[in-house]
């Protein structure tokens, strides 16, 4: 979905904690993960309202999302319509990305062989670990193990105003044990969530970069369907190696 005639709020205010040293927004409104910056051959970054630099790009490959854990490894552009929640590829000159307005955008980057990942995970995929089936895949596809593997957690709705009921926040209890009340209308954590998942898979907490942004609360930054509803706009969040299509 278009990003074009919004209104252009001013830049992204970082939360005064670990996500200012992690995350910076670039000349494009894109925000990136510092830490990947290193690897040259890598192009990565979460999208915000302001940002239309993927929009309309050819060599951009996206999903029909469908809130699942269907993880698809691609090697050039498609020629049909792609169903899942997570892409993953090695081809140089795509670009790979996720669409979202609330649900949690997870950036995958396997540094030794040079391969990246884009996930989608609203509540049904992240309790359906669709994060770490997309780096098991990887492995799998890829070679390479869990500790070597790299995550961003872009912006995503927050706690503070993600509000579930107990039939969805039963499907948490084994990544929150210390709560003693998800059996009722609760507040959730879905990006804290995937962390958690990620670490049990085997990825290491220094290699997740989360940017602790809420998509509910900056309003003027990022797209909310729980704020907008039906008329929100989508983010998008991409990565992709460096070199011809």
């Amino acid at each position: 979905m278009s990003n074009a005639g919004c209104a252009l709020p001013g830049p992204i205010t970082l939360p005064p904690d670990r996500a200012v040293e992690l995350f910076r927004e670039n000349n494009e409104h894109v925000l990136e993960a510092i830490p990947l910056l290193e690897f040259g051959w890598l192009v990565h970054g979460f999208g915000t309202r302001r940002s239309h630099v993927w929009n309309g790009q050819p060599n951009l490959v996206t999903l029909k999302q469908t809130h699942s854990d269907n993880c698809i490894l691609i090697s050039q552009h498609p020629s049909e319509v792609l169903y899942g929640d997570a892409l993953l590829t090695a081809a140089p000159g795509l670009m790979i990305g996720v669409r979202t307005a609330d649900c949690v955008p997870i950036l995958l980057v396997d540094p030794r062989h040079r391969a990246v990942g884009a996930v989608h995970a609203g509540w049904r995929g992240t309790a359906g670990r669709v994060a770490v089936k997309a780096m098991e895949k990887m492995q799998r596809d890829f070679g390479g193990s869990p500790g070597e593997i790299l995550a961003a957690i872009g912006p995503s709705i927050g706690p503070c105003c993600y509000r579930v009921g107990a039939e969805v926040a039963v499907l948490f209890r084994e990544w929150f044990p210390e709560r003693n009340d998800l059996e009722g209308p609760v507040k959730l954590d879905l990006a804290e969530a995937n962390r958690r998942q990620l670490i049990a898979a085997g990825l290491r907490d220094a290699h997740i970069f989360q940017a602790q942004l809420c998509t509910a609360c900056l309003k003027n930054n990022f797209f909310s369907y729980r704020r907008e509803g039906k008329t929100a706009g989508r983010q998008i969040a991409a990565i992709g190696i460096k070199g011809p299509a």
